[in-house]
């Protein structure tokens, strides 16, 4: 397929593409400028363009991954900015949110201990199926014991 023929079959099946952004953007200007980042990907990866296959799809396909790296991307912008906000701002903490962080920490640390390993872990990122194997327990074991910790931790600071 020449390039002009390529060129053609994109920009007649671009009109195509705003509702779609619009759908995963939810943004009027920010589709617009995912449409123009899809065409540009595709006019620059032409040659990756298989001749008879869907060319919608192929454009779809394009705008999904710009969508799906971007949000990615921001997501981890987010994060690094929440940490920077957190370091900045604890030590503006107050004394009462030290004193509630002092009794969740006591409150914890009084769990018996088959509770206590489990929420531990739980806290600390942690998924259900990663601590049962750490433990060599059965998920449901696991998933109970976090429960009840998370149930005599609340009862306990609730008082």
């Amino acid at each position: 397929m020449s390039t002009t023929e390529f060129n053609n079959l994109v920009l007649a099946n671009s009109n195509e593409l705003k509702p779609f952004a619009i759908s995963l953007t939810r943004d009027h200007e920010a589709a617009n400028d995912l449409c123009q980042e899809t065409l540009y990907k595709a006019f620059a990866y032409r040659e990756k363009y298989e001749h008879g296959t869907n060319i919608k799809a192929w454009l779809y396909t394009i705008m999904r991954n710009i969508f799906i790296n971007d949000y990615r991307r921001n997501e981890r912008k987010r994060a690094v900015l929440d940490a920077v906000r957190y370091s900045q701002t604890q030590y503006a903490v107050s004394s009462e949110v030290n004193l509630r962080l002092r009794e969740s920490q006591a409150a914890i640390h009084n769990l018996p201990s088959l509770l206590k390993t489990a929420c531990l872990l739980y806290l600390e990122g942690y998924k259900y199926h990663e601590i049962a194997f750490a433990l060599n327990e059965p998920l449901g074991t696991i998933k109970s014991r976090i429960h009840f910790a998370k149930k005599q931790l609340q009862k306990h600071l609730d008082r």
